[in-house]
């Protein structure tokens, strides 16, 4: 535990635990904090450890090794696995920079992990390796990996190379269909040296028993993408945007539903009557605002490879809101979730709701919460609906980074802290069975592989009594 890390951690711990009241829906929770006023104490306070009904932090050793990587609240255990720069099964190494990743439940009650790796690493230098008949471009080094894990120990059954050759596979989303879409948040292309355009989302099945075909869906957009959500409703698919404070949120509607292949339209949220709005600050917690969506006329413009924002700009020509970094989102209750990373007064990071209305009407967005100070919630980055109807946040700030949980009466809490490094989290989810959460520590997402001792990216298992708190 580093000198900073452990000030910051003995400062947390030693406030009391409080308990969390759960109302019938995070949306409702959060509704009744802010008529309160968005400037209230109650509705903006730091709440203390143990907020989320789970107690205080407390450093917990690895039952991979005994080495002591995380603090949680008493009764939760966790096992490490898929480190960078370890073999895996497939003879290639665990690539760098863990990030985005689902879980899915495997025919013989195993679980299925298909994990992101972010590798930032220049034209043919990367981290993840296979065979090169496999990948999409020659010069990519990015991609991701396929884990099963087994169900009872969290141990690795078999690990394997499960889509490469694109690049910053930064975050994605699984698709009702038994898939994962990884989106690549970069336009980097052949004039910067590589092999074919990147800024696509790529689509990896579960039956994969190696390297999917990689097939870029052009249609959804080339731009800095960060992660999607599916509604299994109608099988729209809402995407973010990480490209500063000109990021869109989007939805691709496709032409055929499960068969995102086939084409389809793409369209950028816009409030209504208010074009060109910015959710940047000024906002309110629990203010709802109606919205409409604008075409995109050409979703893969010649001029992303030279300027990022050339989707947004067509939306924005049309009227289509802004916002500051977008990045994690998730589908849970018939409603989106997402993550402004510098969105708010503070640019400390906001979450955010969308409730859909159909294809034909825009639906409503609303400011669920507001970070005022880093000790609150500093840069959230992708969330996960949690099985009790709350958020998981995973920070990527400075300093120290905590796993946070948001309750469904709107309390936040710190549910665990990195011990080792301030390397973010990322790619948080549960188990089908609801019983574990899955989570990476991202490691380095540049540079040599193996990395260097003790800065390694590593997927952890958790797990203990739900049941007893808001996740």
């Amino acid at each position: 535990m580093t000198n900073v890390t452990r000030r910051a951690f003995l400062t947390r711990s030693a406030a009391l635990a409080t308990g969390a009241a759960l109302g019938p829906s995070l949306l409702q929770g959060l509704t009744v904090r802010s008529a309160l006023g968005a400037s209230d104490a109650l509705a903006r306070r730091r709440p203390q450890d143990g907020g989320g009904d789970y107690g205080s932090l407390q450093p917990q050793a690895d039952l991979r090794d005994g080495v002591e990587r995380l603090a949680l609240p008493d009764g939760f255990r966790y096992r490490s696995f898929g480190v960078g720069g370890t073999p895996m099964a497939d003879g290639n190494l665990t690539p760098l920079a863990h990030d985005g990743m689902a879980a899915f439940r495997l025919k013989n009650g195993n679980v299925l992990l298909i994990r992101n790796h972010e590798d930032r690493n220049g034209p043919g230098a990367g981290s993840l390796g296979g065979d090169p008949s496999t990948k999409y471009d020659p010069q990519g080094g990015g991609g991701t990996t396929n884990l099963e894990i087994d169900r009872r120990s969290h141990e690795v059954v078999r690990d394997f190379i499960s889509l490469n050759g694109t690049t910053v596979n930064c975050a994605g989303g699984l698709t009702p269909w038994d898939s994962w879409l990884t989106c690549e948040e970069t336009v980097v292309g052949p004039s910067s040296g590589w092999g074919e355009p990147h800024g696509y989302v790529f689509e990896v099945p579960v039956g994969a028993r190696g390297p999917a075909d990689a097939h870029p869906y052009k249609a959804m957009g080339r731009f800095k993408h960060e992660a999607v959500a599916v509604d299994p409703g109608g099988g729209v698919v809402y995407e973010t945007e990480d490209d500063g404070d000109q990021s869109g949120f989007y939805r691709f509607i496709p032409e055929r539903n499960r068969r995102l292949s086939r084409g389809g339209r793409l369209q950028m949220l816009a409030v209504k009557d208010r074009p060109n709005y910015s959710t940047s600050t000024g906002q309110r917690v629990g203010r709802s605002l109606p919205v409409t969506w604008v075409d995109i006329s050409d979703p893969d413009p010649a001029a992303a490879e030279s300027n990022s924002h050339a989707v947004f700009e067509q939306g924005a020509a049309e009227g289509g809101a802004s916002f500051a970094r977008l990045e994690g989102i998730w589908y849970g209750d018939r409603r989106i979730f997402f993550n402004s990373t510098s969105g708010g007064d503070a640019g400390l990071g906001q979450v955010w709701e969308y409730r859909p209305r159909g294809r034909s009407d825009g639906g409503e967005l609303t400011l669920l919460f507001e970070s005022t100070s880093p000790e609150m919630l500093d840069a959230p980055d992708n969330l996960t609906v949690t099985p009790r109807g709350g958020l998981l946040l995973c920070e990527d700030g400075d300093a120290e980074q905590y796993l946070r949980g948001l309750t469904r009466d709107g309390r936040i809490f710190d549910f665990a802290l990195n011990l080792n490094n301030e390397s973010e989290w990322a790619g948080a989810t549960f188990s089908p069975d609801e019983r574990t959460l899955f989570v990476n520590r991202q490691g380095p997402t540049r540079g040599a592989n193996p990395p260097a001792a003790g800065d390694e990216g590593m997927t952890f298992a958790i797990w203990g009594p739900w049941e007893d708190g808001a996740l």
